[in-house]
């Protein structure tokens, strides 16, 4: 049975011990019926120990926790629950020197922890085509303030030294944003026409030379920011400059500062969250666990 919990203290009571863990998880992840994660087999026998499993096809013993994010981490799942309730509760995130302290673990062996529920927002995620009224629009990330020279007001004393990161916001629905390697025409363009359905009733964005082909696939508006114009008619990027702000403050006030490497793992938490804003403390917790699925090694992390 799937528990339901609404706030931090629910959640522990809900799982006193190791056990009523697993068995959440095991709730969450078989809920349409056991399967053997080596070869994805329904023939699944159960051991006494209500932790260990067999393949009836492959003949492979496993755990719940085998081909998860959770495979081969010594850490007990009570403290993962935690950590998972903290990096989807709070809107800035938690800093792996936060969660180390709050349920007692390394700082390193937390940094692994958030990345692998990084992961799992990221590589789980399904994003269904934006539609109705949409907005479009870049930033820049990071980058050391001795590198900046003089560049787009918008995104603060210049781009020297920063990464690049495109988003685009239905209003009142969702986000996608995803890091890219330059801002020509070519990936702007090609984002649009990955992320938007071809029924989308208007696509806002500003000047940028990037974005001039639009017109030809959607009804395409412009804002002219460096004219002083915010918004012209039903066109404004309000929505998706929101979002930019809440990444940011992220970033500078709970990471401080995030390689360019890891950068797009932490966009897809903000996404993530941003995209649940509506879900309860507890949903989030559960909608993280139920897309759990593809492991993460440190070699590959670090890699």
């Amino acid at each position: 049975m799937i528990k339901q919990f609404d706030n931090l203290m629910q959640m522990m009571a809900a799982f006193p011990d190791e056990q009523s863990a697993i068995d959440h998880l095991t709730a969450i992840r078989w809920k349409d019926g056991a399967f053997c994660p080596h070869c994805g087999s329904v023939k699944v026998y159960h051991f006494s120990d209500q932790r260990t499993h067999k393949c009836g096809d492959c003949r492979k013993r496993f755990s719940i926790k085998v081909g998860t994010i959770f495979e081969d981490s010594k850490i007990e799942l009570r403290k993962w629950f935690m950590a998972i309730w903290l990096l989807t509760s709070y809107k800035k995130g938690i800093a792996s020197t936060q969660l180390a302290k709050d349920i007692g673990v390394t700082q390193k062996t937390a940094w692994f922890m958030t990345q692998r529920l990084r992961h799992a927002a990221d590589t789980q995620s399904f994003h269904r085509p934006l539609d109705g009224e949409v907005e479009i629009d870049e930033t820049y990330v990071g980058g050391k303030a001795a590198n900046r020279h003089k560049g787009d007001p918008k995104n603060g004393p210049g781009t020297s030294g920063k990464t690049a990161v495109i988003g685009a916001f239905e209003r009142g629905g969702d986000t996608i944003a995803t890091v890219i390697a330059r801002t020509d025409t070519e990936t702007l363009d090609g984002f649009a026409h990955a992320v938007l359905s071809p029924s989308v009733a208007l696509v806002s964005t500003d000047e940028h030379a990037g974005y001039r082909h639009l017109g030809r696939s959607f009804p395409h508006g412009v804002v002219r920011h460096s004219a002083g114009e915010y918004v012209n008619g039903v066109h404004h990027t309000n929505g998706i400059e929101g979002f930019w702000a809440l990444l940011k403050r992220q970033i500078t006030g709970t990471h401080h500062y995030l390689s360019p490497k890891h950068l797009n793992r932490y966009v897809s938490e903000m996404t993530w969250r941003f995209n649940r804003r509506g879900f309860g403390e507890g949903e989030r917790v559960n909608a993280l666990l139920n897309q759990v699925s593809g492991r993460l090694t440190y070699k590959e992390l670090i890699a």
